[in-house]
């Protein structure tokens, strides 16, 4: 009879990992390949290494900026899960400025709403953030995704473990 529980138990753990796996969305946007695999950091310290590269970077608008022929929303660089979502409870990776062809509605792209973008790298731009300045890589946008609160809830692993007492006062 032991023997039957440890086998199905060496059954059991791998199953339940491919269940919680299959309920992430998959990523929205499909690699490129030969795409820059880099940071915004990393790119705004050495900008001329990254010319003309493809990447899928996300983060938090900070704010977009209308133009005569062109719109710019500066982001705050943030790491993308398995899906390309913005993972912003972890630390940021920079900055940088994506420029989209046309007029840009704000309320579109409204601040502190995650973004994921899919564009080319144009070069750079000198800077400031607040006083400090700074080297923003520049992405020409070829797909951008504002996400909804829905979006980035979903296939999110809502069971936790745990230990302790709970107390509920109604």
């Amino acid at each position: 009879m032991r023997r039957n529980t440890f086998r199905f138990s060496r059954w059991l753990a791998p199953l339940a990992v491919l269940a919680l796996a299959a309920c992430a969305p998959a990523p929205i946007y499909k690699p490129v390949p030969g795409a820059v695999i880099v940071t915004p950091m990393q790119v705004s310290q050495t900008p001329e290494r990254y010319t003309s590269g493809d990447v899928i970077w996300g983060g938090r608008i900070v704010q977009v900026t209308n133009l005569s022929d062109h719109s710019e929303v500066e982001v705050l660089a943030y790491p993308l899960d398995s899906s390309q979502r913005p993972k912003a409870n972890d630390s940021g990776n920079g900055r940088f400025i994506v420029a989209m062809p046309g007029y840009v509605e704000p309320l579109d792209y409204p601040s502190v709403s995650l973004i994921t973008v899919s564009g080319k790298l144009n070069g750079s731009r000198a800077g400031k953030v607040g006083e400090a300045n700074y080297v923003f890589p520049l992405v020409s946008a070829t797909q951008s995704h504002v996400w909804t609160r829905k979006e980035l809830e979903q296939g999110r692993n809502n069971v936790s473990f745990g230990l302790g007492v709970g107390v509920g006062i109604h």
